[in-house]
């Protein structure tokens, strides 16, 4: 039964022409990828709006939120250039990626953590150790 629904499914999306792929995505700072089943044909920008959604479904650390627009999308092989969010997932004919956090969001959160690290150690100098 289970191989009928099954077969049933698959000719539909077969129909539909629309070709899934996995793909795996390594999130910088995570403990390990996003596995994701997309068509070939959804823009970087959907993968994006799409690997931050089951991030945080998952619970996972650090916390990234959800604006695909503060996030760049990478393949190993097209080196140091982000992908385009306009084009085609399918089109680089790779299956591995890697997202990572635009640099100037990068900064602020390096900032904020080093203003409470900041605070926290001018606090610990401020305090008063008394003789005994």
């Amino acid at each position: 039964m289970l191989s009928l629904r099954f077969k049933k499914m698959k000719d539909r999306v077969m129909k539909a022409g629309c070709n899934r792929i996995l793909i795996n995505i390594n999130v910088v700072g995570s403990c390990g990828p996003i596995r994701l089943v997309v068509r070939e044909d959804m823009v970087v920008a959907s993968v994006i709006e799409t690997a931050l959604k089951s991030y945080a479904q998952e619970g996972r650390f650090p916390v990234l939120g959800t604006q695909f627009s503060g996030f760049f999308l990478y393949t190993p092989v097209a080196g140091t250039e982000a992908l385009n969010p306009r084009e085609m997932i399918g089109s680089f004919g790779v299956r591995t990626f890697m997202l990572c956090k635009k640099p100037d969001q990068v900064a602020e959160m390096t900032k904020k953590s080093s203003d409470t690290w900041k605070s926290w150690f001018r606090k610990t100098l401020s305090m008063k150790v008394t003789p005994h």
